[in-house]
């Protein structure tokens, strides 16, 4: 392309962009709030799998919200997403950057945002510098989980929110089930009494680990962070939920990655680093051909196969995706490190309890194992529903909350729908948290984490107390 079409190009987008944000500056009052019956704005960074899934909710409540503008590298999925949401071809850009250089410009000329929010669902280490950018616009940001791959990251994210005094919403999505919103209006209700102990199991699944965690964007920490923290934060999460206002006062955790290493691989597989050139392949529960090539062959392009490719999978993308790509190596051949397993102890500040497991090794799907001791009672839940058991009058009666759709038991759906409305009405509460509390949750993942890797018990005061001592120093360097 010649230097005269780019700045052509550049300068065309740049008044259109312009054009758009006059047009919606008369929806915003002086504050950039979206004014009451006029659908919330959205940007989304990142038009994957999460991208999409929050965004589902501007196609079938579009007068609740609608999407104006993009952030995508990959030109079929950026196709395909700006075709879904009829989004201007002005504002599709490929990075994160263009579009914030564009919503600079508008800010500057016009005197308003692109958008009321922006829906950060890029890749882990990136959610920091691209919320701390949007935030410092004044957007109101929905982060993708975790809010970053390292504390002084999270403590960051948290000061620029604060300092923006934005909406900001973290994809902690089982705080927002039908399933799990029902629980806890018991679990909080003292209907039970009071909650002493809670059992919970993260049933990752045996080829959901090797896809995400083995295979997939998780499986390096270093390339993104360890498992517990990509994988399990929301648990981690709801379960301080359900036990608030007590706090974590000390945590301990024991894991290690036991499978998914080259000690394990078959002796029969030989030297071969590829699924679709081992010869026993067939009798492999991690091979990638039953995983994503056998599924589309029999029409099936959704999760996981869909995530591999570019566009829409079929049999060539596929094929060529698992004799090039990360998706068709041997489980025992890649270069992942985390944990396929791991337990975490948690003791409160009121004294009650939590035993937490995180394990590849099932059939189940993320299909979570719940039970609750009460000292008047117990639940006893598996996402879909659960029993309720009172000790006083000797019944029991079994819930079964009605899943409105979306993924995650309708956690995705209910997220974004309470985001929306936290925008429009200018109220972080009806989230249900807020970023620092958020924050909290995720030192007490890192302190699990520590203490794994050094096998002793942490304390969660003194971890966070420390954490805020180090990056204070380092900001007065």
């Amino acid at each position: 392309m010649s230097l005269l079409t780019s700045t052509r190009n550049f300068w065309r987008r740049s008044m259109r962009t312009k054009e758009i944000a006059g047009n919606a500056a008369s929806a915003l009052n002086s504050e950039n709030v979206t004014a009451v019956g006029d659908p919330v704005t959205l940007v989304v960074i990142g038009c994957g799998q999460r991208g999409q899934s929050y965004s589902k909710y501007a196609l079938t409540s579009p007068d609740k919200c609608r999407v104006v503008a993009i952030a995508e590298p990959r030109p079929k999925t950026q196709r395909n997403f700006a075709k879904t949401h009829n989004i201007d071809p002005t504002l599709v850009f490929e990075t994160w950057q263009e579009l914030h250089a564009a919503s600079a410009e508008t800010i500057q000329t016009v005197g308003k945002r692109l958008a009321d929010a922006v829906i950060v669902a890029v890749q882990d280490y990136m959610h920091l510098e691209v919320t701390l950018a949007f935030a410092e616009q004044g957007y109101h940001i929905l982060c993708e989980k975790p809010m970053a791959t390292s504390i002084d990251d999270c403590l960051r994210m948290e000061a620029a929110v604060k300092k923006a005094g934005i909406i900001f919403g973290m994809g902690h999505v089982l705080r927002y089930s039908p399933y799990n919103k029902a629980l806890s209006e018991i679990i909080h209700s003292g209907l039970l009494g009071r909650l002493i102990n809670v059992v919970h199991m993260e049933p990752v699944g045996h080829y959901h680990f090797a896809h995400s965690f083995v295979r997939g964007n998780w499986g390096n920490e270093e390339k993104s962070s360890f498992s517990l923290m990509t994988k399990s934060c929301h648990d981690i999460d709801i379960l301080c939920h359900w036990f608030s206002p007590a706090s974590p006062a000390r945590v301990t955790s024991f894991g290690s990655l036991q499978h998914f290493k080259k000690s394990e691989k078959p002796p029969g597989a030989g030297n071969t680093l590829r699924c679709l050139e081992c010869p026993v392949e067939n009798d492999c529960p991690y091979s990638a051909k039953k995983i994503y090539l056998d599924p589309v062959a029999h029409g099936n392009t959704g999760w996981p196969a869909e995530t591999i490719v570019d566009g829409v999978p079929d049999i060539e993308s596929i094929t060529n995706a698992l004799q090039n790509g990360p998706y068709g190596k041997c489980v025992y051949e890649s270069d992942n490190d985390v944990c396929d397993h791991q337990v975490v102890n948690i003791e409160f500040s009121d004294g009650s309890t939590v035993s937490f497991t995180m394990v590849a090794f099932t059939s189940l799907i993320c299909e979570r194992q719940t039970r609750f001791h009460f000292s008047h009672g117990e639940i006893v839940g598996n996402m879909r529903n659960f029993t309720v058991t009172d000790f006083r009058k000797d019944t029991s009666k079994v819930y079964n909350p009605t899943n409105e759709g979306g993924g995650h038991g309708g956690g995705d759906l209910g997220l974004i729908s309470s985001f929306i409305r936290a925008v429009r009405e200018g109220r972080q509460e009806i989230l249900g948290t807020d970023v620092g509390e958020i924050l909290r949750s995720h030192l007490t993942v890192f302190a699990a984490e520590e203490s794994r890797r050094k096998g002793v018990i942490i304390d969660c005061a003194d971890f966070e107390q420390e954490a805020k001592k180090r990056i204070e120093s380092v900001q007065t360097v």
